[in-house]
């Protein structure tokens, strides 16, 4: 599936607003898109008034960059400051030491997190270094480290987990990185060595019931749910909707299904898993409703069936789960909206508060959790009608 255009310029502000300054060939590389395509795009990003362009090099509108922050580069984003405020007592914004902000590459919805993080930093005046880290297993450790290695005082980390198990491998490092560190749009086993880990993320539970519920409110008894199952998100997204379908005695039937060949949690490279034909598995549990987790994979799935005759909300209502790019389809998707800029930015207020009074001296370990909400769009109606 082609990215969409408003999705790309997305990913093209974000990583502007979090390094301050970027070579335009650098980033056409990164985001994996023509030279030709990214200067476009960059150019009416500039006539919008969103950034600023120059000589190949794009930097973010406000702010300032100081000497030596022209390259592009980490270690050029952490020269980038604006105004201090925020800043614990006694110290000021170049006081050494910069923030770490650790996320995955080609993550749409992480994006809004960081921007939302990266905000709330410069606005207390905190220099920032940007890591991204590749899809591997353990990638996220060599980052960390590079960034400890730079200085940094302070972590915000959002881990892809692609597994339970590789989740898990990273526990035991990562208790022990020894400088504040906040986990963004993610939650820690219980019981885990990270389970006293400042944390900040949606409550996905919410985010399934206001799905489901909007479903059962429509009148829709059958529902299936198509995920994802390659993140910490996603395991919350299907454990949620079985707890829930399970307790809803007007949900009649429903099942849980992978939304796509390469949603389950193997490796890259790995074979990809079997999904199966969502259009014939409604029609064989005679589902009416249906949610679909992420964005990309609706819009996908909805296409699916649009070309299998199954005409989405006429013969099935779908809600989607992310919101990132849901609206953009040809029939516009009701869905879910994690505040993903509202993690980003309260997570990076918890590590300022962290900065300021760190544990063991009175401060206790803050687990923040913030509710999704539901964009209702065109992709679900009223049921009409008997299902049999």
């Amino acid at each position: 599936m082609r990215e969409p255009v408003e999705l790309r310029r997305k990913r093209i502000l974000a990583v502007v607003h979090a390094r301050g300054s970027v070579k335009v060939s650098t980033l056409a590389e990164e985001l994996e898109v023509s030279v030709v395509t990214l200067r476009r795009d960059v150019e009416e990003l500039s006539q919008e008034g969103k950034l600023r362009r120059g000589h190949g090099v794009v930097r973010p509108v406000g702010g300032s960059v100081v000497p030596g922050a022209r390259d592009g580069t980490a270690a050029g984003s952490a020269r980038r400051v604006t105004k201090a405020r925020g800043v614990p007592a006694g110290e000021s914004a170049g006081d050494g030491g910069a923030i770490g902000l650790v996320v995955p590459e080609r993550h749409s919805y992480l994006y809004e997190t960081l921007h939302g993080a990266r905000t709330a930093l410069e606005e207390a005046g905190m220099r920032i270094t940007l890591h991204i880290t590749p899809q591997s297993a353990g990638a996220e450790r060599p980052q960390v480290e590079q960034a400890l290695a730079g200085g940094a005082r302070g972590l915000l980390i959002a881990p892809r987990w692609r597994s339970a198990a590789g989740e898990e491998a990273d526990y035991g490092w990562l208790s022990e990185v020894g400088v504040p560190t906040v986990l963004m749009e993610r939650r820690p086993r219980p019981g885990s060595a990270l389970h006293a880990l400042d944390s900040v993320c949606s409550d996905h539970w919410y985010g399934v019931h206001l799905a489901v519920d909007h479903l059962v409110s429509l009148g829709h008894r059958r529902i299936v749910l198509a995920a994802r199952d390659d993140s910490p998100t996603a395991r919350s997204v299907r454990a949620a909707f079985a707890e829930i379908a399970a307790g809803r005695p007007e949900v009649e039937d429903w099942t849980v299904v992978i939304s796509s060949s390469n949603a389950g949690p193997g490796e890259p490279g790995s074979p990809p898993q079997d999904a199966p034909d969502l259009a014939v598995l409604l029609r064989e549990r005679r589902a009416t409703g249906a949610v679909l987790h992420g964005d990309e994979d609706a819009l996908m799935l909805v296409q699916r069936l649009a070309e299998s005759g199954v005409r989405v909300p006429q013969d099935c209502s779908v809600v989607a789960y992310d919101d990132v790019v849901a609206a953009l389809g040809s029939t516009p998707l009701t869905a879910v909206a994690p505040p993903r800029g509202e993690i980003g930015r309260a997570a990076a207020e918890l590590l300022l508060h962290r900065l300021a009074h760190p544990l063991g001296a009175g401060g206790a370990v803050r687990r923040v959790q913030l509710l999704p909400s539901l964009e209702v769009r065109g992709s679900a109606q009223e049921l009409s009608g008997p299902t049999e």
